[in-house]
């Protein structure tokens, strides 16, 4: 089943992509990414979802936890959180190929009040377990509908919302449960979270978002470690280096305006920042990248 996965996958990215990157696809919050090269850092600010590995391999970092995943694996992020990710292994004779679905929230909240009552143990905003049999099914019978409009709007709704079913039916299900409880930590936190993420560039205050999340400031603290593995200034300090990143290198910003906009007076100190984030200095960073673009 993960076999037909991919060929559908490759078949629809080959045809609509004629380049790495990121295949827009008809089903809402469905991607396919697609890359013929490692080696480039990706950085982005994560929203919830549920990426299936089909052909390359692939590590992720957030915070101070890292792992590496290959083909027949799923990676579930169940928070909003800065993540770093670097492809290990494509070609252009075996590329990098990925399903990417974007969990909705309130789907999953209405699965889990049908479901069986079950305890949610998990805190961990990352997990990689195996492709179940029954998610790759339903997962290929939505990608066979990219190209029959008429069958998908009437159809993909439904094929979604039983991916969805799955998943919480699977070894993710534990950490996609919080997703749906809003009274759970998890639940809070990414409350609070949703808040830094749309407020990143303003001061940070502790006391507010700990009472969006509707917890004592040192709960809070304990809780939005547990989830993120970060402090909240430290996360507001990821989404910034994020921010400016991709501001460098998607939109030609030069790197004192770069700094400045994301709140950095001292130059040197956002370069020293952006080197321990990235592991690599800005300046170099950019320069890599247009190097890299130029030998595609």
């Amino acid at each position: 089943m993960n076999n037909e996965l991919l060929n559908l996958c490759r078949h629809y990215a080959d045809e609509c992509s004629g380049h790495n990157g990121v295949t827009v696809t008809p089903a809402q919050g469905v991607t396919i990414v697609r890359s013929l090269h490692p080696g480039e850092l990706q950085v982005a600010i994560s929203k919830p979802l549920v990426a299936m590995l089909l052909q390359g391999r692939k590590r992720v970092t957030t915070g101070s936890d890292s792992f590496e995943y290959g083909p027949g694996e799923a990676m579930v992020i169940s928070a909003d959180i800065p993540t770093m990710s670097l492809i290990t292994k494509a070609s252009v004779s075996e590329p990098y190929y990925s399903l990417v679905l974007e969990l909705d929230i309130e789907l999953l909240r209405e699965l889990k009040a049908a479901m069986p009552v079950e305890k949610s143990h998990s805190s961990n905003s990352i997990h990689v377990e195996p492709i179940r049999t029954d998610v790759a099914d339903t997962a290929c019978r939505l990608v066979k509908l990219f190209r029959e409009h008429e069958a998908l709007n009437i159809l993909g709704k439904g094929l979604i919302r039983e991916l969805h079913y799955w998943l919480l039916r699977s070894e993710h299900g534990a950490a996609i449960r919080v997703l749906g409880a809003m009274d759970s930590h998890a639940g809070r936190i990414n409350r609070a979270i949703a808040v830094l993420r749309n407020d990143f560039m303003q001061p940070i205050r502790i006391k507010e978002l700990a009472s969006t999340a509707g917890m004592s400031v040192s709960v809070f603290h304990q809780h939005f470690r547990s989830l993120t593995t970060l402090t909240p200034l430290q996360f507001q300090k990821q989404l910034r280096l994020i921010h400016a990143r991709n501001q460098m290198l998607t939109n030609g910003v030069g790197i004192t305006h770069a700094a400045s906009a994301v709140g950095y007076r001292s130059v040197s100190q956002f370069t020293r920042e952006y080197a321990r984030m990235f592991d690599i200095p800005p300046g170099r960073d950019i320069r890599l990248l247009r190097t890299r673009s130029l030998q595609k």
